[in-house]
């Protein structure tokens, strides 16, 4: 069995765009902070899981999600391997089959508030543990 199950904040706002088949599949892709459990020196670690939907699961995402928004997912696991220049390379997603909201709109409105409040003081973490992610930040995916 491959099931996934997920809860996270959305690093940025999701990407959007239809498959290039003859029939086009609307796919859309983001990623997932998701914090572990155990903290390792008094210091949560965060995971950064990219998650893809297809289908009406990624209209309700172009729709519904944005960036910093906590959510829960139940999905699988999909690995993809490319071979390049004879070096073999292993890429892991979430292929998302169900979007949960984790949280009120009220309660994300206000993280956002915050977080442009920390941005804009030069603060570097919100509320909840989080640490905002700039788009320009070197991250590994």
């Amino acid at each position: 069995m491959n099931k996934v199950i997920l809860m996270g904040r959305l690093t940025k706002d999701p990407t959007y765009r239809l498959s290039r088949s003859a029939n086009p599949t609307p796919i859309a892709q983001y990623t997932l902070a998701v914090d572990r459990k155990y903290k390792v020196q008094g210091q949560s670690e965060t995971d950064f899981i990219i998650c893809k939907a297809l289908g009406k699961n990624a209209d309700f995402v172009e729709k519904y999600l944005k960036k910093g928004m906590k959510i829960a997912i139940v999905g699988r696991l999909q690995v993809h391997i490319s071979d390049n220049n004879g070096t073999r390379r292993y890429y892991t997603e979430v292929i998302v089959e169900e979007h949960n909201f984790a949280e009120s709109k009220s309660s994300y409105q206000s993280i956002n508030n915050n977080q442009a409040n920390n941005e804009l003081n030069g603060g570097s973490q919100t509320g909840d543990g989080f640490v905002p992610v700039n788009e320009d930040d070197d991250l590994p995916f």
